[in-house]
């Protein structure tokens, strides 16, 4: 008995401990923070990394939201707190070349310390005060902590300030974020959180928006709110902001904003979001999607500003990555010279400094080397033909398939070495424009990069790859020898001219679905059907005594078919042939049939006077919808211009029902 006790006990034992480990991948940040002189040090600790096979090695980079205004990107920050009600500190921890899922996020409080620390006159962003997101020198900017990734969180940090230059003591007015462009058909983001510390207020940006539009032509301002003693002037836009707000609004189809008052010079404000990105965005990891900020001051001296934040959509998160703008092109406007714009990314990830980077990217064969044009680096250096001895330069060269950028001289620190606590410092890119040589033909456009810091072994980024949009190409068709129509079941294999309309994809280059509908067939015949007929014989009708010299039945029928190929799957051999097979579907859509007896009558009066008579006797009548559906299989070839234009097709027809078949011809023409 006291065996079969601890072996119970042993079991319930096992299996309460099982409930509490859990995955590896679900084990949440642990914040650690210790205070000292008001100074407050964060640590964490997190799951171990994995290593992906054949990458670099692995590492975390950090985003912390101290529950008071105030922020970092350090992995250890410190943080001098201004109060102590209600604060949560956050840490969102982002994998990078990792197989697992990134640590979920769980606030701790943070309580008053034995020792009330000297309050700040503000927040501090970092161990060293500087602030770590203004670097463009605006009064709005944003920052997220990772780019998205389908069915992940991300953070993205908004600040909004009233610098010096703008030359007011205090600013009112309107910040919004912009999301979900409406370019895309599915939703990117959800709004899941937004935190505000100073007092901003939700507002609707719809009625701004119809307010400052209301007299477009005006230069007078529109008052909507009464004037502060600051003189803030709401809403008094130029008409050039008008059109731009305008204009930004309706390229996306969510939106949220909020009110704020009595922003000081040279303060700086931060609201944090904390968007879900939807299991529907995008699963293309070369697509780009946008996010705007808007800042709308009320006086009309201070313009207003706009951030626009380009994301790429990622199965991973990974530092260096190579990214195509518009990534999906509309073949219509594709020619020659359309530019496509790349960016090439990079991070040296290393524990000491990168003085050279080759950056080497494969070309395409349907792109043009010599329209190649370089837009904007970081660093910014000069073209190492003009450059002086040992000057910081990118030289540019062309193998057979592919150009390098190299960076010479340069000065890139890396993310682990000692003394470097801006990630951003240890980023680059290379960003360039090129052109095709003809009208490329209608597939896939792939391009990757491998980059290579110093002498390391290259890293190899993703593929960039350049799609083209389906698109829709109806055209026309007129064919002879078909379709089928019947007569009671009967195949008609008239040799009738039909018209009727195409459906595709436009100018596929190689398999492609095709839709084919005919206009309606309308078919109305009498014709004679052979009876017995008994003539000489004696009939009465009307007590007049006939006889019946010749008795014949005759059936009408009225036909409505209309017939489509909802199947059909072609290919394309080149830009001159073309093949295809598919099924030819006939439908009766009205079916009515009626029978007529016809006699010739010969009487005779009693002064002997013979007269002959007509009459004719209708029968029953049907009418039937959709009485019958009919399918047949055929294979055609195309001659001409197969994927834009017109051609020649010949087509044979099957019906395995009943044997019948015949050849067509038919003129296409596709726009």
């Amino acid at each position: 008995m006291t065996k079969l006790l601890t072996f119970i006990l042993l079991c319930f034992f096992c299996t309460e401990l099982n409930a509490q480990v859990a995955p590896i991948d679900t084990v949440p940040a642990i914040i650690h923070h210790q205070t000292e002189n008001g100074v407050t040090k964060f640590t964490s600790e997190l799951r171990p990394l994995r290593a992906i096979a054949g990458a670099p090695a692995p590492f975390y980079t950090y985003f912390w939201e101290f529950g008071d205004g105030g922020f970092s990107f350090e992995e250890n920050p410190s943080h001098i707190f201004t109060r102590y009600d209600s604060i949560m500190v956050r840490l969102f921890a982002t994998n990078n070349y990792d197989d697992g899922k990134r640590p979920p996020t769980r606030p701790k409080p943070i309580v008053r310390p034995p020792i009330t620390p000297k309050p700040a006159t503000k927040p501090m962003l970092a161990a060293n005060g500087e602030p770590s997101l203004f670097k463009m020198g605006g009064n709005i900017e944003m920052k997220t902590n990772c780019m998205p990734k389908p069915g992940d969180d991300m953070m993205l940090v908004f600040g909004y300030r009233n610098k010096a230059e703008n030359g007011q003591q205090n600013l009112n007015g309107t910040i919004a974020i912009l999301y979900n462009d409406v370019e895309f058909s599915n939703n990117n983001f959800e709004l899941a959180a937004a935190r505000t510390y100073h007092n901003e207020k939700k507002s609707e940006l719809k009625p701004l928006l119809n307010t400052a539009f209301s007299n477009k032509k005006s230069q007078e301002p529109i008052y909507y709110a009464s004037l502060g003693d600051n003189l803030n002037l709401p809403n008094t836009l130029s008409p050039a902001e008008k059109v731009l707000l305008k204009d930004q609004a309706k390229a996306f189809r969510s939106q949220q904003s909020w009110k704020f008052e009595n922003l000081a010079q040279n303060e700086e404000r931060f609201v944090f979001m904390h968007f879900k990105t939807t299991p529907e965005m995008l699963k293309d990891t070369n697509a780009v999607v946008r996010i705007s900020g808007a800042f709308i001051p009320d006086n009309p001296l201070v313009e207003t500003e706009f951030f626009n934040l380009e994301l790429q959509i990622v199965a991973s998160h990974d530092p260096n990555k190579m990214v195509l703008r518009k990534s999906r092109m509309n073949y219509r406007l594709t020619g020659k010279n359309r530019e496509l714009t790349y960016k090439v990314r990079f991070q040296n990830t290393g524990k000491g400094p990168a003085k050279k980077i080759d950056v080497g990217v494969n070309i395409s064969e349907v792109f043009d080397p010599s329209t190649l044009k370089i837009v904007k680096t970081k660093p910014e250096v000069v073209n190492c033909d003009s450059a002086y001895a040992n000057q910081s330069c990118m030289k540019t060269f062309f193998s057979a398939d592919s150009v390098h950028f190299v960076f010479t001289n340069i000065y890139l620190p890396g993310m682990q070495q000692k003394g470097v606590n801006d990630a951003d410092s240890t980023q680059g890119f290379v960003e360039y424009k090129i052109r095709f040589k003809e009208k490329p033909p209608k597939l896939p456009i792939k391009s990757g990069a491998a980059i290579v810091f110093d002498k390391n072994e290259p890293i190899y980024t993703n593929r960039a790859v350049g799609r083209f949009k389906m698109g829709l190409s109806p055209g026309l068709i007129i064919g002879y020898g078909f379709p089928f129509e019947t007569d009671n079941g009967n195949y008609l294999n008239h040799k009738n001219v039909v018209l009727g309309a195409t459906l595709s994809p436009y100018a596929s280059h190689r398999y492609y679905w095709q839709l084919e509908l005919y206009f309606n067939s309308f078919n109305e015949r009498t014709y004679q059907v052979p009876i017995g007929t008994q003539v000489r014989k004696d009939t009465v009708i009307n007590n007049v005594a006939y006889q019946i010299m010749d008795k014949q039945l005759y059936k009408t029928t009225k036909v409505a078919t209309i017939n489509a190929v909802p199947l059909q799957m072609r290919y394309n051999l080149h830009k001159y042939v073309g093949v295809g097979a598919g099924a030819l579907v006939a439908i009766d859509m009205y079916n009515r049939s009626s029978s007529e007896l016809r006699y010739k009558l010969r009487t005779q009066n009693a002064s002997g006077t013979v007269t002959d008579v007509n009459l004719n006797r209708a029968m029953d009548e049907l009418k039937e919808n959709f009485s019958e559906v009919r399918t047949s299989f055929f294979a055609d070839v195309q001659l001409g211009l197969v994927r834009v234009g017109p051609a020649l097709g010949l087509r044979y027809i099957y019906d395995p029902k009943t044997n019948n078949n015949r050849m067509t011809t038919y003129v296409s023409w596709k726009f």
